[in-house]
């Protein structure tokens, strides 16, 4: 499922590294399937071995996994490692934007143009995809538009070659070889011939941007012409899509969450992805919906703020958890539900984003970490990434200091630590 405009699927986060960074280290991965999970720890050997003699002893283990000789040769027939998959592979920016620069992009006025035309030229697909897998259309066209520009950016390399090129001296091998055996099982079976199977840098594919083991998992063959064609076929992308989402939970009928306002005095600690209440219940604690439209009470849902507790609020629901598994980044789940609603005439915010604060660096969010471990805080790992322990030790050290606990990293909070 960047980017940063984001690709798909629990274990492409290689693909949407760029966004993870792009949102203060939210972890993001790609559409992947439920459960999600990580590529590994990433490796930093260098090849012992050229790429020529890596290539057929990869071959034995594809044949060893059911791939023919013809299909592994007729794929592999001059390829050789490219080497901007390994730059990009190794790149980390040290300078994101913010939140709200990246909706205003990923939820332009023109995507949702674009948007509402594609649901009206797709009535007769969407409405068969939602009898058969209970997902919102709006909520399918949204993350096509986030994920390829309703199939008008699906990348230009060669996955094989990329895929090889990772598997071969990425940092993350594991994950290129298990990609590329997959890849190879799609060729084998007639989906799309070698010369049309392109994609990232990272191995998503087509008009979802899946990758090849998401691809062998959830792809469909939805207009009934044999072949699962995420490229070529809107209807197979858009069902493939469907497919993943109720693969990972999503719940018929309900929102994926909603914008509210907090009472003066509310605990900021309460706002954490780990923490689940029936809406009922975060109305008795003084969360109210900004719109008039009353959501499900017993729906379970979780407090969400992307900016910390100075901008929106939201109340997330499974449905944005399902989001999640499509691309695990809260920024991207954010922006497919407002694109969603948008498409409907919503999207629209009465929060305000802190627009004066400027998103620390990658080296202030590992200088930030590293401060907290001085003080005793343990912020997990000293990466950059303010994953779910970092925004533990945030909370912390913000109750320490009086602040509210939103676990939110600024420079105000930095410059504090630095004291």
């Amino acid at each position: 499922m960047r980017k940063p405009v984001p690709s798909v699927v629990g274990q492409r986060c290689l693909l949407v590294a760029a966004l993870s960074l792009a949102t203060f280290g939210l972890l993001s991965s790609c559409a992947e399937a439920p459960p999600q999970g990580t590529p590994g720890t990433p490796s930093a050997t260098q090849p012992t071995q050229s790429f020529a003699q890596w290539r057929d002893d990869f071959r034995s283990q594809a044949m060893a996994a059911g791939i023919s000789a013809h299909t592994f040769d007729t794929a592999f027939a001059g390829i050789e490692p490219d080497d901007s998959v390994i730059t990009a592979d190794r790149s980390q920016p040290e300078f994101t934007r913010p939140i709200w620069q990246y909706l205003e992009g990923a939820v332009s006025a023109a995507r949702v143009r674009n948007g509402q035309d594609r649901l009206l030229q797709n009535t007769d697909a969407l409405q068969r995809i939602d009898s058969t897998y209970g997902v919102d259309r709006e909520a399918v066209m949204a993350i096509w538009g986030m994920e390829s520009n309703f199939g008008q950016q699906m990348g230009s390399k060669n996955v094989i070659r990329s895929l090889a090129t990772l598997a071969y001296e990425g940092r993350r091998p594991e994950f290129g070889r298990d990609q590329l055996i997959a890849a190879l099982q799609i060729l084998q079976h007639g989906d799309v011939p070698a010369s049309n199977m392109i994609g990232s840098w990272a191995g998503a594919m087509g008009q979802t941007q899946f990758i090849p083991t998401t691809y062998n998992r959830y792809a469909v063959d939805f207009d009934g012409d044999g072949r699962r064609d995420i490229w070529g076929s809107s209807s197979d992308a858009l069902a493939s899509t469907a497919n993943y989402l109720h693969a990972s939970g999503w719940q018929r009928g309900q929102t994926w969450g909603f914008e509210v306002s907090l009472p003066q005095g509310f605990d900021y600690a309460e706002a954490d992805m780990g923490i689940r209440k029936p809406i009922a219940e975060w109305q008795r604690l003084g969360v109210r919906p900004v719109s008039a439209n009353q959501p499900i009470a017993a729906t379970n849902a979780s407090l969400l703020l992307p900016a910390g507790h100075r901008g929106p609020a939201f109340l997330v629901t499974d449905n944005f958890r399902a989001i999640l598994k499509y691309n695990n980044s809260t920024s991207y789940a954010l922006a497919v539900g407002l694109l969603a609603d948008s498409f409907k005439g919503g999207g629209q915010l009465a929060g305000q984003w802190p627009v004066d604060e400027a998103p620390l660096s990658r080296s202030e969010r590992i200088e930030l970490q590293q401060k907290l471990m001085d003080r005793g805080f343990n912020p997990g790992s000293v990466d950059g990434i303010i994953g779910a322990n970092t925004r533990q030790a945030i909370r912390a050290f913000q109750k320490t200091i009086s602040w509210p606990a939103d676990g939110y990293p600024t420079q105000a909070l930095l410059d504090r630590l630095r004291d």
